[in-house]
């Protein structure tokens, strides 16, 4: 990918407040806060959303940091009260956030958080196992895809929920007790204790490249979990791979990839749209009124670049649920004016805005919602998602990417026919009711929870 300029994406590479590294001078006209004292901190985060929030002209003048006991608090109250807000009257931005410096740049860089590595979803009142992380503890305690998790501490899951909230109850418990049902009723209890988890983000066993038949080409499919640099180098090897043996047809499967680093969404984009776009706009980044004409239109553009093994691709794929956000729809909405884009599964989560990252207090990471992107063709109004194409049901006793994975099905069925297969579900498997009473986590919170679903 061609940048005519280097913009910020993830993290501005200054020290907002440490002494050993370079004052970021963008903020507030000056350079780090006076101390790292509560107050200054506050101020400083204050500071950085006057300056840098994409929606800085709804922000009141005079907010006055005593209101608030936290940087934390100040960042949460002040942009989900001032800032924009969707049809229903709920804010807009669930993103902006304050967090650990340590923990994003162990996320971004090694796919490394601590947790108990799982990711889960609320199904009719009902806490349900996801996905599970290899070599995790939750997968070393025997949880799996399709487990129900009845109680947690011998507390249901409706008590936890209604009480201090999943989130807070994991945050507050490096050990916990999970009384497991499985999908056949029988039923375990495990202890499991929070670790380092180690997230593969291209997991070695979903990258297939699937027979179609005779004198048909093959198609390429793999799962894509989240945006972070240990996937880069896998892309070359995959997109090789898939070269080689013939395939015109790609399947990513992102229906939990919350996003991650630009960089990773504009390098995926190479692989798939440099071959017959070299040069072309992969897409616009908009800053607030403030900070667009810092930069020239080119140096706000990014550009396809055909790279070795860019794959001359025919039709591009999506598997999508309303967990797949930000960096996933940006590579899906940016090779929408050039190529055959499907989505399947369900409408996408709807985030074509992003953050960047401003170390500060040498342990700490602002990092507000600054940016919004658009495609060549300048679309980016899709805060409701990018709508489904052919809708397929998510069920979570079948694995991801089995042969009779509805959204894989209905993937094949696409490459093969042009068209969407008709709704079955596998014998044997109860279907839910179609894409209601699910209710995803909160994500707002740090990089691995927010951008992976990774608890």
């Amino acid at each position: 990918m061609r940048k005519l300029a280097v913009l910020l994406v993830t993290t501005l590479v200054v020290s907002a407040c440490g002494s050993d590294g370079e004052s970021f001078t963008g903020i507030g006209g000056g350079g780090q806060p006076a101390a790292c004292s509560n107050d200054g901190q506050k101020q400083f985060v204050l500071d950085a959303l006057y300056d840098w929030y994409l929606w800085n002209d709804l922000l009141p003048a005079g907010i006055n940091i005593s209101d608030y006991a936290s940087p934390e608090e100040l960042v949460f109250e002040v942009t989900t009260t001032f800032g924009p807000r969707d049809a229903n009257g709920d804010p807009l931005d669930r993103f902006s956030s304050v967090g650990s410096l340590v923990a994003d740049q162990q996320f971004f860089g090694e796919g490394k958080y601590e947790g108990f590595g799982f990711s889960w979803r609320e199904e009719s009142n009902e806490m349900r196992i996801s996905r599970v992380f290899e070599g995790s503890p939750a997968g070393l305690g025997l949880l799996a895809r399709g487990h129900y998790v009845d109680r947690l501490n011998g507390r249901t899951y409706v008590d936890v929920r209604s009480n201090e909230g999943v989130g807070a109850f994991f945050d507050a418990n490096d050990t916990v007790t999970f009384s497991v049902r499985r999908p056949d009723t029988s039923t375990f209890d495990t202890v499991i204790t929070k670790a380092i988890v180690t997230i593969d983000p291209v997991p070695a066993a979903r990258i297939r490249v699937i027979d179609m038949g005779a004198g048909v080409p093959p198609v390429g499919y793999f799962e894509f979990r989240t945006f972070i640099s240990t996937a880069e180098p896998v892309f070359d090897t995959v997109f090789e791979d898939f070269i080689a043996a013939g395939v015109r047809d790609v399947v990513i499967d992102m229906r939990y990839n919350g996003g991650g680093l630009v960089r990773t969404a504009e390098l995926l984009g190479d692989y798939l749209g440099g071959f017959a776009n070299d040069g072309l706009v992969f897409s616009e980044t908009e800053y607030n009124a403030d900070r667009n004409p810092e930069f020239t239109e080119n140096e706000r553009k990014s550009f396809f670049s055909r790279l070795g093994n860019s794959l001359d691709i025919q039709r591009f794929i999506v598997v999508a649920s309303r967990s797949t956000a930000s960096a996933s729809e940006l590579v899906t909405n940016s090779l929408e004016p050039y190529a055959d884009v499907w989505v399947v599964g369900d409408n996408t989560f709807g985030k074509p805005v992003g953050q960047i990252g401003i170390p500060f207090c040498e342990e700490k990471i602002l990092r507000p919602t600054s940016f919004r992107t658009k495609n060549a063709a300048g679309f980016s109004d899709y805060f409701d998602g990018l709508s489904v194409d052919c809708p397929a049901e998510d069920l979570l006793d079948i694995p991801i990417g089995a042969d009779n994975d509805p959204n894989l099905v209905a993937a094949l069925s696409i490459s093969s026919t042009g068209a969407c297969p008709v709704a079955t579900t596998p014998p044997g498997v109860q279907a839910p009711e179609f894409l209601k009473d699910i209710v995803l986590p909160e994500a707002r919170g740090d990089s691995a929870r927010e951008l992976a679903n990774a608890w």
